[in-house]
């Protein structure tokens, strides 16, 4: 059976390897094809496109979009889209707007209400250039002794439930969504579960997704149970969705996920995406 991985992120967001460095992890883990899909930006695509070819794997250009919805970050993962597009890249730069705003507003909010000795300048000198989500945010109070563990940054200070959190503006995910159906591209729901909404909630959401043009979901995901695995995949016949699975590869901001494997309860099967790119037409 060939195996892929379609949820991987890199250095140019908040992964830990560089798109060369997933190449070679992944050729080494024997899968035949990955996703990059890093956080509101494409700009890795073309370092991972030449580290694909050299070691003889696919790669599927993929984004993830950070969007806003009822307070809560929900994420759509773009899959083969046409990451070069001018009308594409100038809509990319608006979410990644969106995310700066946002950004200025939470370390201004950590270091005046939290007394975090955090700046923007201390941010760049730390992460550069490097597209920043939670996850650098957690990096930083981590190194800097403000916690032990980066999930204690998210339970204390920047989960979505946290005094520091401040939620995405304007961005929508229904935008996300056709912003990738109108490039060509696969849009896919991320780790429905992840943003503990009810069960009447999370349907809601995914019927305006589904107006917009929403192709799948993932349900091969891992952090999920057997319960949670066959509980979205329900959903997604119900709601006449097709399946995605990708591990969220990070790296080291997330030691206990495995690229291809992730806990080692993944094995998605590259009949999962032939499946996508028919439903595309």
């Amino acid at each position: 059976m060939k195996l892929i991985d379609l949820h991987v992120h890199s250095t140019y967001s908040d992964g830990t390897l560089t798109p060369y460095e997933l190449a070679k992890l992944a050729k080494d883990t024997g899968l035949t094809a990955f996703a990059l899909t890093d956080h509101d930006t494409v700009d890795g695509i073309p370092d991972a496109l030449s580290a694909c070819q050299e070691f003889e794997i696919e790669l599927i250009p993929g984004i993830e979009f950070s969007t806003e919805y009822q307070g809560k970050d929900i994420h759509i993962v773009g899959l083969e889209l046409d990451w070069k597009s001018p009308r594409f890249l100038s809509e990319v730069h608006l979410f990644q707007d969106s995310r700066n705003i946002r950004n200025r507003k939470m370390i201004a909010k950590l270091h005046d209400l939290g007394n975090i000795d955090i700046s923007w300048e201390q941010m760049e000198a730390a992460f550069g250039k490097a597209i920043w989500t939670r996850a650098h945010f957690a990096r930083y109070l981590k190194d800097h002794g403000y916690v032990k563990e980066m999930k204690e940054a998210f339970s204390r200070y920047i989960g979505d439930d946290c005094p520091y959190f401040v939620p995405r503006e304007k961005v929508s995910p229904a935008q996300a969504v056709r912003l990738i159906r109108s490039t060509g591209g696969i849009p896919i729901l991320a780790h429905p579960l992840l943003y503990r909404l009810t069960e009447e909630g999370l349907l809601t959401l995914i019927e305006e997704l589904k107006n917009a043009g929403l192709l799948g979901i993932e349900a091969l995901y891992s952090t999920h149970t057997p319960e949670e695995e066959s509980f979205v995949l329900r959903l997604a016949r119900r709601q006449g969705l097709l399946i995605s699975g990708g591990s969220d590869f990070h790296g080291s901001n997330k030691p206990s996920i495995s690229l291809g494997t992730g806990r080692g309860n993944l094995r998605i099967p590259y009949e999962l995406l032939e499946k996508l790119r028919e439903a595309r037409g």
